[in-house]
């Protein structure tokens, strides 16, 4: 803790590569050590307030709060082997009035837990803002693609014609219910409280004995000047089933930012090429390839993503195995998990707003696999209308089965698709409807049904949702 690291010497990732400034901050030691210090001084004011505690001592210790000292901790640590009586005595050395009094009654999680509390609150709120500003994003894509068509691929295979904004809608839409469940989590976060060892408060209402206060009352305080609500019930600990919940609600986020950064992998693919992320000039794809233009920004996405979900399965561990009112082995865990947890969320919402931002959408390459392609989707319309003006709808769909397997035979060998001119021609097609009436049914602009309209309706749920939640103007210090 006091010495110096470089990168002569293993740093995670998350130190320096990932995640935002703001999000480091709230997970770093200085800011766990100053909580821990918040929670000491609430603690000592509550009690001075029921005259436990003299108030002298309580303000000793709200005049030292943010004094933390990491080197004098450290040194105590390496003797007394615990880190939270380390960081009580050193704090107390700094108070001469009110060291005494430091975590009196309290256990260690009755620090620890409401610390980590206030920290997920916080970056719960980090993590919303950091979505109303990519649902911004994700707007301004929707309108601006809202009616421009392209090909819609099931099984990866050409299938009708969409819309470039409606296929970000989908995106926006899945954003709207991460939103949704984010701004829930972080609402109901909840601290342990002030309850003892194993939960009962028994210390605390051995303390104040004959005040006229009561451990409940006691705690109120407490929570109040933290800004949390207490569980009702706890054990040594707050209930891990909170961060269990929360684990899955930032796993949520990275299943909607995985699929859409697997997407624009797959339509960045030379093979299909409508999509493109941003290639600066001097950018390299390939050490060995000259000529690669790699969806680098997507793929980071989909790792971190991936390293987001493994999470989950630590916070379903320390909850299914929290044994009676305490074990001790999600402790070490804990300190890995929850951190990464929020910075790499951080990290791939901050990294998809930009892929979003910086994405062109190639016109032309996606009118040419629309006209490749779209055709054989547009044939459904001249089998609903020849139906609709008589034709028998079996030997219909026979005809049209076999005119498409010819012309998919042309497309496939590059040839252009010629499937609209097969049916033209086709007796059977025309004793129920004209050449320009097929010609214009097989129009595959006109066959994308409310699309646009749906699109635009998911615009306006994020403008709604952003307008009345947050301010979408992004997360400070990002």
């Amino acid at each position: 803790m006091t010495e110096t690291f470089s990168h002569d010497t293993f740093i995670s990732p998350l130190s320096w590569r990932y995640g935002s400034r703001r999000m480091r901050v709230v997970w770093s030691e200085v800011r766990k050590r100053k909580l821990l210090r918040r929670f000491w001084v609430a603690l000592a004011k509550a009690q001075a307030e029921c005259g436990v505690v003299s108030w002298e001592q309580a303000r000793d210790l709200e005049a030292r709060q943010d004094d933390v000292d990491l080197r004098r901790s450290a040194e105590i640590e390496a003797e007394v082997r615990h880190d939270l009586v380390a960081e009580i005595r050193t704090f107390a050395e700094q108070c001469p009035v009110g060291g005494g009094i430091i975590h009196l009654g309290a256990t260690s999680n009755d620090a620890l837990d409401n610390v980590d509390a206030l920290r997920m609150q916080e970056s719960l709120g980090l993590v919303e803002r950091r979505l109303a500003d990519l649902l911004a994003t994700v707007d301004d894509r929707i309108e601006q693609w809202a009616d421009v068509p392209v090909m819609a691929f099931t099984h990866i295979q050409p299938a009708e014609p969409t819309t470039a904004g409606y296929r970000v809608a989908c995106f926006g839409q899945d954003l709207l219910m991460d939103f949704a469940a984010v701004q829930r989590e972080r609402r109901a976060v909840k601290g342990k409280g002030v309850k003892g060892a194993v939960g009962t408060a028994a210390p605390f209402a051995e303390l104040l004995a004959g005040t006229g206060w009561t451990a409940a009352q006691l705690e109120q305080m407490v929570m109040r000047s933290l800004g949390l609500e207490a569980f009702t019930v706890a054990t040594q600990t707050m209930p891990r089933k909170q961060e269990l919940q929360i684990a899955q609600v930032l796993s949520g986020i990275a299943g909607s930012l995985h699929k859409f950064a697997l997407d624009s992998r797959i339509l960045q693919s030379r093979m299909i090429g409508e999509w493109s992320e941003e290639f600066g000039e001097h950018q390299v794809g390939s050490s060995a390839m000259p000529f690669k233009r790699n969806p680098i920004a997507a793929e980071n996405i989909c790792s971190l993503a991936r390293q987001v979900s493994a999470q989950v399965s630590v916070a379903w561990q320390n909850h299914a195995n929290a044994i009676l009112e305490r074990t001790l082995d999600d402790s070490g865990n804990r300190r890995l998990f929850l951190p990464e947890l929020f910075l790499l969320t951080d990290e791939i919402l901050r990294r998809t707003g930009k892929l979003l931002k910086g994405l062109s959408l190639d016109r032309q390459r996606s009118r040419s696999t629309l006209d490749g392609y779209g055709q054989f989707a547009a044939s459904e319309r001249v089998l609903l209308a020849a139906v609709r003006a008589g034709g028998n709808r079996q030997v219909l769909h026979e005809v049209l089965r076999r005119h498409c397997l010819t012309a998919w035979s042309d497309v496939e060998q590059g040839k252009d698709n010629r499937l609209s001119d097969l049916l033209v021609a086709d007796p059977d097609i025309r004793a129920w409807l004209s050449s320009e009436t097929v010609h214009s049914l097989m129009s595959v602009d006109a066959y994308l049904g409310d699309a646009p309209a749906r699109a635009r309706a998911v615009g306006d749920a994020i403008r709604r949702v952003v307008c009345n939640g947050i301010a979408a103007d992004g997360p400070e210090g990002a």
